[in-house]
């Protein structure tokens, strides 16, 4: 059964760092965004906190969310292991741009070129939640997808990104959606 505490324990960061895939779920009042993560993006700072690493995409939803107080919602889920396990950490977020001082720092800890993410998050958790997971199932982990990686490159190295990334700061209003 489930139980919930107010820090990570050290299976729980153990648990993260072998994980390939999370959940990021936010929202400020707005539609819930809920964005499946990948790459290697996630780390896990100390008992209470984590850092993104939020590379150019669509939207930027969480951002929003986070400039509007709103509340992170992360899970985790065992989808490799033989014991079942969900994770959810309950958050409030922190925007660290590539501008930011402690950008460089952050930027160390993925190997990764600063020119290369959007920005990074902050995310400090309130509530820890653990539950079986014993309705997911046991699925195979093949490769990791090149696609945005290889697309935010060409973007750079084209010297477009950083205008992609300016272009899309706010996420689009439900009011202007488009006709298809």
């Amino acid at each position: 059964m489930g139980i919930r505490y107010l820090k990570l324990t050290k299976d729980d960061m153990a648990f993260i760092e072998k994980q390939h895939v999370f959940f990021l779920a936010s929202s400020s009042g707005k539609e819930v965004n809920l964005s499946p993560k990948g790459y290697d993006s996630i780390r896990v700072l100390n008992e209470t906190t984590l850092l993104y690493l939020d590379y150019a995409g669509s939207g930027n939803r969480t951002a929003r969310d986070i400039q509007n107080n709103g509340e992170i919602t992360i899970l985790f889920n065992s989808f490799l292991e033989v014991e079942a396990k969900i994770l959810r950490l309950f958050a409030k977020g922190e925007i660290v741009n590539q501008s930011d001082k402690k950008a460089l720092e952050y930027a160390s800890k993925f190997k990764i070129d600063i020119d290369l993410i959007r920005q990074f998050f902050i995310f400090k958790i309130y509530a820890v939640e653990t539950s079986c997971g014993e309705a997911v199932p046991i699925m195979k982990f093949e490769k990791v997808r090149t696609g945005l990686g290889d697309w935010i490159k060409n973007m750079s190295k084209k010297g477009e990104l950083s205008e992609y990334i300016k272009k899309h700061e706010v996420p689009p209003s439900l009011d202007n959606l488009e006709k298809v």
